[in-house]
């Protein structure tokens, strides 16, 4: 009886546990915001897999992908949490900023649970940091696609955010096209250096910049 008991006490504690990664929560140095650009994502994935993101006239040229807690020397993913699930309230309410709920549910899974926050927190702050960036007018506004450097991206964000640095910000390529730029803040939000291993700027000469749908 006593390894019976034993056996379901254990399975409870692993059941009550949203998240059994081999990280804690909470352990991270800073953020890491990504945008993404929506028309490059949806040409290269989202148009295959009807995502409603991808729809004409939805008018998004930077979606938020996600903020991602971290490290100076890690990145942590998958964190062992003690925190809730969002509800799929949760999730759809974010749709606005990420394109969709499953976008949300799987930055929650992946990178929300490694805050320390609960998701109604972690969500919050997702959109005060997306919002807290300026997009440029040119970029918004961009109706034909264009090739361009990857600084062009960089100089475009940093001359509407004067808070930030060219330190604090990478822009990534995906398959020849503009992918992200990602933005390093720390954990009340203020621009910081990003570390070597959030990436490096993408270097091509030019690279494609869709236009916005």
């Amino acid at each position: 009886m006593r390894a019976i008991a034993a056996l379901l006490t254990g399975l409870w504690a692993v059941l009550a546990v949203p998240a059994q990664g081999t990280e804690l929560a909470g352990r991270f140095d800073y953020y890491v915001l990504s945008l993404s650009w929506s028309s490059n994502w949806c040409r290269l994935t989202g148009d295959a897999q009807h995502a409603a993101e991808c729809a004409a006239g939805r008018h998004r040229p930077f979606v938020l992908h996600g903020l991602w807690p971290e490290s100076d020397t890690s990145y942590p993913a998958d964190c062992r949490t003690t925190a809730a699930d969002p509800s799929k309230a949760e999730t759809a309410a974010m749709a606005d900023v990420m394109g969709s709920a499953g976008l949300a549910w799987h930055e929650w899974q992946k990178h929300g649970r490694c805050s320390g926050l609960s998701s109604g927190d972690y969500f919050a702050l997702a959109r005060k940091a997306f919002t807290a960036i300026s997009l440029p007018t040119v970029l918004q506004q961009l109706n034909h696609a264009v090739r361009v450097k990857p600084s062009v991206v960089a100089d475009a964000i940093l001359s509407t955010n004067p808070q930030l640095s060219p330190a604090d910000l990478i822009v990534t390529c995906d398959q020849g096209a503009i992918q992200e730029v990602r933005i390093c803040l720390t954990k009340d939000l203020s621009p910081r250096p990003c570390s070597p291993h959030v990436g490096l700027t993408c270097t091509l000469p030019a690279a494609q910049l869709d236009a916005v749908r």
